[in-house]
């Protein structure tokens, strides 16, 4: 029996949650234990690859998994398992190779990333890539693993596998701060700090795979078949959308290399982006996860001629649903930046000096928020037509122009030193992504509209334009409610003002579009109620 979206949405919500709740308290835990230090700095560069392979390739939303979900979406059960068991095979042959190709060439790789880190970071890197060069090859396997399942309605295991990750990593962090204080040696200490890090992050992605094999094999999808077909309609169809699409959809990772790349010469750069990231991964992850993983089937479903007008209802709830929260969030993250930060993260070895840094990038982030989960919507929307091809047109010319804008805004740098007086340090890294994924964003739009002609583009961007101004008053008033002086100037009273700063500040924006005539913040809100009653039903 098929489940309903609302069904489907509450039980990715449900599993979405817990994961991030994992995932709070492993950055939790590591920003106590490691600050922005030489084992954290050095761990988000080894992770650069690993995770690029890991997040879009085995992750929730990402081009195999579109591709598969797009293709078995619309295939019988028998024809499925074949093409799954030829997508296997390729899979495993590749990724193996790519696996070989990072051990071997640590060295050189973090040497490119990270031209400029010193000795002892550089070392501490390549030793973590070596140890996490095998993830590339169960990303793949993941990602076929959840494409599959959410093909047939299973969606929950696929959402919570992240918190596998999470345990894994807080289980080994915890094990190594016990030990951390029984010794002096700094640099033996940042090495097998590094490396535990690294070992930690290996065990959750092999785990996130192993929990998939009962569901899989459940449902008949879990068969290791040496088969090359490459004729086969549907196989042709998947690696279409997956070569074009991994390109596509990592461009975010790929902003990030050339992020990280400029940052080496900046003091523990590398780990406040991870911060601020993560701070805002995770309701944009939520939103994404409960949202867009529920919508990409119906658009598959909905591509023909005769389905449009309901093709564009779908699109404009995903467009109006995407902007709404990542507008009201982003108003918050602007607005609270330092109080959510240090509430968050400020403990242990995370210093004053972190604080400044993590919530001046939380701004940046909070400023792109609204164009990347847009833009991550429009992409589904090209991979529902099957056309792979104008993401990634697009994004070259972004890839390109976001490494002009990163090093631009930080000086200009060349060997013979800064060419420009304007130098944004790391804020001015954010700031060229959030500029790329803006015009990203703009350029999909028209795209779309040249695919859709249908579409009522003018009509969405008034209602966008209405959006913004409802976040730009309740983020006025979450800033105005968080400077009100207090009684006591303890913790419990710092974080009963914060919560009450959010909440004011999403009851005005919830309020203000209503007034505007915004109705689907209205049946957000709906939904969000919905969704806490069935999780307190639970």
């Amino acid at each position: 029996m098929k489940r309903s979206l609302k069904s489907i949405s509450m039980l990715i919500s449900l599993g979405t949650v817990l994961s991030k709740t994992g995932g709070l308290a492993r950055q939790v835990l590591i920003a106590g234990v490691f600050g922005v230090g030489a084992a954290y700095d050095a761990f988000n560069y080894a992770y650069i690859l690993p995770g690029f392979f890991l997040i879009l390739i085995g992750g929730i939303n990402g081009p195999l998994h579109n591709a598969v979900v797009t293709v078995l979406s619309r295939r019988s059960q028998k024809e499925g398992e074949y093409i799954m068991g030829s997508i296997n095979t390729s899979i495993i042959f590749v990724f193996i190779l790519i696996s070989g190709f990072l051990f071997l060439g640590a060295d050189s790789i973090i040497q490119l990333v990270g031209p400029g880190l010193d000795n002892s970071t550089h070392l501490i890197a390549v030793k973590q890539l070596k140890i996490m060069s095998p993830i590339t090859l169960f990303a793949g396997l993941i990602g076929i693993g959840f494409g599959s399942l959410n093909a047939r309605d299973k969606f929950f295991i696929p959402s919570i596998s992240p918190i596998i990750s999470s345990l894994a990593l807080i289980i080994g962090v915890s094990i190594f701060w016990a030990y951390k204080n029984l010794q002096v040696n700094s640099n033996y200490i940042e090495m097998l700090g590094g490396i535990i890090l690294a070992q930690a992050t290996l065990i959750g992605a092999i785990i996130q795979w192993v929990i998939q094999i009962p569901l899989l094999k459940k449902e008949k999808l879990f068969k290791f078949k040496f088969i090359f077909d490459w004729r086969n309609s549907g196989v042709k169809e998947v690696w279409k959308i997956i070569l074009p699409a991994t390109f596509a959809s990592g461009m975010l990772q790929v902003n990030v290399f050339t992020d990280l790349f400029f940052a080496s010469n900046i003091l523990g750069a590398a780990a406040g982006l991870s911060y601020a990231n993560f701070l805002v991964q995770a309701p944009l992850g939520l939103v994404s996860n409960a949202l867009l993983l529920p919508l990409l089937p119906t658009f598959a479903k909905l591509t023909l001629d005769e389905n449009q007008k309901d093709l564009i209802m779908r699109i404009r709830q995903g467009f109006i649903f995407s902007s709404a929260s990542m507008i009201c969030l982003g108003a918050i993250f602007i607005a609270l930046s330092k109080t959510i930060t240090e509430t968050i993260f400020g403990r242990g070895v995370f210093n004053n000096e972190a604080i400044q840094l993590v919530s001046g990038l939380l701004v940046c982030y909070g400023i792109g928020m609204p164009a990347y989960l847009i833009r991550d919507l429009l992409v589904r929307v090209f991979y529902a037509f099957s056309d792979g091809d104008t993401p990634f047109k697009i994004s070259t010319i972004g890839i390109a122009l976001n490494a002009f804008l990163d090093w631009f805004l930080i000086g200009g740098p060349t060997p013979w030193g800064d060419q420009l007086t304007i130098n944004l340090g790391a804020n001015g890294l954010v700031l060229a992504t959030v500029g790329v994924n803006i015009l990203t964003c703009s350029i999909l739009l028209l795209k779309l509209k040249a695919k859709i002609t249908l579409l009522p583009l003018k009509e969405w961007l008034v209602d966008l334009s209405k959006l913004f101004l409802c976040g730009l008053f309740s983020g006025l008033v979450a800033s105005k409610i968080n400077s009100l002086p207090l009684l006591s100037y303890n913790n419990s009273w710092q974080l009963i003002q914060l919560l009450v700063s959010i909440f004011m500040s999403l009851l005005l924006f919830c309020i203000l579009s209503n007034l505007l005539g915004i109705k689907e913040v209205s049946e957000m809100v709906r939904i969000f109620k919905s969704k806490l009653n069935f999780l307190y039903s639970k």
